[in-house]
């Protein structure tokens, strides 16, 4: 699977886990509303960030490494391209 897919799905698990357990714990007793919906998205950002940090550490790098690996290639690529046209 393609790395930036992996993280993206995982960062977007993970915050709908931190979601459900901010809502059963803070807010289920509540009416749900605009208000209410609001501020368990922002506490549970706040908390899928922070265990992102640790929790998605091997995803991150891999992704690193990949765009790391594009960006080399694309950069060689392009001094081949200036380096030919400099010749002619």
């Amino acid at each position: 699977m393609n790395p930036f897919v992996a993280y993206t799905l995982a960062r977007f698990g993970l915050f709908l886990a931190a979601f459900g357990l901010v809502w059963l714990a803070g807010f289920s007793w509540l009416e749900w509303n605009s208000l209410n919906v609001l501020w368990t998205m922002l506490v549970a950002l706040v908390i899928s960030a922070a265990a992102g940090i640790v929790l998605l550490r091997g995803l991150r790098e891999r992704l690193a490494a990949r765009v790391q690996d594009r960006a080399e290639r694309m950069s060689q690529r392009f001094e081949e391209s200036r380096g030919a046209e400099d010749v002619d």
